[in-house]
């Protein structure tokens, strides 16, 4: 995958796709509680990173930041429009294609694979290293910095960007 400031294919959208379709899909269903809006949700995180593959630069984070930023942003505009919608579709009798029962057993066992080291896998290598060893160790920023040959305030800003990260991604924002 091309990822040097080049603009993104559609192959490196598949290849995004296949690589992290299940983990957006389980951090939507996680957020939203509800399979088939998490499937819709997931559909359009990725067409609108289809849609918008010309924007991505390397210098915004990994890929997969770049799709959990998308993904944030498709839940909070659902969440805005949500209720509107869902009247307007009722109003008009459009139905939601329903999901079979083992679709949504699919989605609450991806809801389950979002956990802490998978999202802390899509974080830079840095600020993954900081908030494992503060959070998940319990280690002083002090004895963390001396280990990595770095400063305490870039200890503890590793650990401050990681989180900020983590929350958006997990819809800290509600």
């Amino acid at each position: 995958m091309r990822t040097s400031g080049q603009v993104l294919s559609p192959a490196d959208i598949e290849e995004l796709y296949v690589a992290h379709a299940r983990r957006i899909a389980g951090y939507l269903m996680r957020a939203t509680g509800d399979a088939e809006l998490a499937a819709d949700l997931t559909a359009e995180t990725f067409a609108a990173a289809l849609l918008a593959r010309d924007r991505y630069r390397s210098d915004m984070g990994a890929p997969a930041t770049w799709l959990y930023a998308i993904a944030a942003n498709k839940l909070r505009d659902w969440r805005r429009r949500g209720y509107a919608e869902d009247r307007a579709r009722l109003r008009l009798r459009i139905e939601r294609p329903a999901l079979s029962a083992d679709d949504v057993a699919e989605f609450g066992r991806l809801a389950d694979e979002v956990t802490a080291d998978a999202l802390l896998e899509e974080l830079p290598a840095d600020q993954r290293m900081a908030l494992r060893a503060r959070v998940l160790d319990d280690r002083a920023y002090a004895e963390i910095a001396v280990a990595e040959g770095v400063s305490e305030a870039a200890i503890r800003q590793r650990v401050s960007r990681g989180l900020a990260s983590l929350r958006g991604r997990i819809g800290g924002d509600r």
